[in-house]
């Protein structure tokens, strides 16, 4: 207990500052303050990349502190799954971009809305869609989907990417994996994060994935 607060209260001192120096950051990108040359503008776009992969870090660490105290706060209500796909689609687009990564859809017509915390699924979704981005190659796409089936709704994301290991399939959802030979960066908390939100909210999350093809990963939720 004594450890999860420390890291509860640290994550939580640093989050400030660093939030503070990204919006500083935003201003220097900003022409209504002045030009910067290209070698300046080089130079504050790596130090936004590297305070907005502290500001993941650290919100990850607050999660599973979170969630480690038995302190996670569910808000669940009747949630529209495409509002949540759009959401999550939108907090990734810039990424996606700069691989020239395409987000394709899958919604099916007419679906139920289902029982969540909307602001959790949508970090797990981001998750999902970030992982994706991350491990897939230039030029290729991404599918989101959302389907129902029984009383339930089925979210997944698929990507083209280097595809895990079968025996390592199960695993990737502990604190603190990571694939061997992946070269992930980050915490490792991530999918671990998502697991825990999503059987908080009675679901089920697993992956699917064949090497050299690429992985699907997935989550369903109880209609409301």
């Amino acid at each position: 207990m004594a450890k999860t607060n420390f890291l509860a209260t640290i994550s939580h001192e640093l989050k400030t500052p660093l939030a503070s120096s990204d919006f500083g950051l935003k201003l220097l990108q900003d022409e209504r303050i002045g030009r910067l040359s290209e070698e300046q503008k080089n130079l504050v776009e790596h130090l936004k990349e590297d305070n907005q992969r502290m500001l993941k870090i650290l919100s990850e660490l607050l999660n599973m502190s979170q969630v480690e105290a038995g302190k996670m706060e569910l808000v669940t209500k009747p949630v529209d799954p495409s509002k949540l796909i759009e959401s999550a689609i939108a907090s990734v687009l810039t990424s996606a971009d700069e691989k020239h990564i395409t987000i394709d859809k899958n919604i099916a017509a007419d679906l139920p809305p289902v029982m969540a915390d909307s602001e959790k699924t949508g970090w797990v979704l981001n998750n999902f869609l970030t992982n994706a981005i991350r491990f897939s190659s230039p030029h290729k796409s991404i599918i989101i989907s959302a389907i129902p089936q029984e009383e339930k709704v089925i979210f997944s994301v698929a990507d083209k990417g280097i595809g895990i290991h079968e025996e390592y399939q199960k695993k990737v959802f502990d604190r603190y994996y990571k694939v061997p030979g992946s070269q992930a960066s980050g915490t490792g908390l991530g999918l671990a994060i998502s697991k825990e939100f999503i059987e908080a909210m009675k679901g089920t999350i697993w992956v699917e994935s064949t090497i050299g093809e690429g992985s699907v990963f997935s989550f369903e939720l109880p209609v409301a």
